[in-house]
């Protein structure tokens, strides 16, 4: 069955879980934010389904609530900060808006943050920058202590999904485009494991390499691999993600598979901002970024299509109408927090 919930009453839900688990008030609410707003864009995957890890994780150490903010080198265009293993949504935050402030002056910043806890959707912090003005790029890596994707022609696992984001201020909203290497992220997987749903060719192969639509391949002994994306052209989104995952591990401390056994998962950051007003300037930026994009959507649809979309089109489109209508959550999907919220005393949401 599926119910519908409204932002406030899932965001005052998930902040109890957590308040419940001993995080500040301020923490509760931002982390309760970050992955409403996940649901709210259609990215259930990275919503409050989320927040059952999160607590597994508080329970054995591997997040810590209030958790400091450390920076351990800050230099005129290079952040290098520690989060002490503490709320992704929190810390990455922080850093996001510390490099954007070092930006403003420098006109460019390349920021790292290592030991942080899972950061969520990657285009959050992009059109945090973008809001401000600034274009960003954001790669992360799961320390080497996660690799799910295996390389073209392959069958073992190598590589995480190592996603990435880019952030472009516009005149109105920020164009952002938030994707894995992967043909698919991990979280969207796990979602069709819950739904007890088929997943489309080409996002992953069985232990032995060949295609399947069976998600539950993942989880066998031995498991499968997601692939990369691009289907026969994989070449490319494993390129990216063997690149950025050196890029964000190397340059921030963190470490790229095969980990040493007992190396814990965290996310290890890469974020650069540019001030577009220490280049060509902002007012060309703008100019040249809502020529392109007025340029592409004015494409001849082929049949059956409505309008050309942009990176970000749908997940704003989504957000409006969940914003309206409320966000509906099958019940396979709330199962895992209703079981954390009983054992904590936590009173579950009302359906809108």
């Amino acid at each position: 069955m599926v119910v519908t919930y409204t932002p406030l009453a899932l965001r005052e839900f998930v902040q109890n879980l957590f308040l419940a688990a001993n995080a500040s008030p301020a923490q509760a609410e931002r982390v309760a934010e970050s992955l409403v707003e996940s649901n709210l864009r259609g990215h259930d995957s990275h919503g409050v389904v989320l927040a059952r890890w999160y607590l597994s994780q508080i329970l054995s150490g591997e997040l810590v609530p209030c958790a400091p903010f450390e920076i351990l080198h800050d230099l005129p265009g290079a952040l290098v900060c520690d989060a002490a293993l503490g709320f992704g949504q929190v810390q990455c935050h922080e850093f996001v808006e510390r490099c954007c402030a070092k930006a403003k002056t420098a006109g460019a910043v390349c920021g790292t943050l290592t030991r942080c806890g899972h950061i969520g959707r990657l285009g959050e912090w992009v059109e945090q920058a973008a809001r401000k003005g600034l274009a960003a790029l954001i790669a992360v890596n799961d320390n080497g202590a996660i690799y799910t994707v295996a390389p073209p022609g392959g069958i073992d696992r190598r590589l995480s999904t190592n996603p990435i984001g880019i952030g472009i201020p516009t005149a109105g909203d920020p164009l952002v485009l938030d994707m894995s290497t992967s043909a698919v992220a991990n979280g969207k997987l796990k979602i069709a494991r819950l739904a007890q749903r088929e997943v489309p060719l080409g996002w992953i192969q069985d232990a032995e390499g060949n295609p399947t639509t069976d998600p539950q391949v993942m989880l066998a002994d031995p498991p499968g691999a997601l692939l990369p994306f691009g289907g026969d052209q994989a070449y490319k989104g494993f390129g990216l993600g063997l690149t950025f995952d050196i890029l964000a591990a190397g340059l921030s401390g963190g470490f790229c598979p095969p980990a040493e056994p007992g190396t814990k998962e965290w996310n290890n950051v890469l974020l650069v901002v540019w001030d577009a007003d220490r280049f060509a300037g902002r007012l060309h930026f703008l100019r040249e970024a809502e020529k392109l994009m007025a340029f592409v959507r004015s494409s001849t649809c082929k049949p059956g299509v409505d309008r050309i979309q942009l990176p970000g089109d749908r997940s704003l489109e989504t957000r409006r109408v969940r914003l309206e209508q409320g966000i509906p959550l099958s019940d396979e999907y709330m199962q895992p927090l209703w079981e954390i919220a009983d054992k904590l005393g936590v009173a579950r949401p009302a359906g809108a």
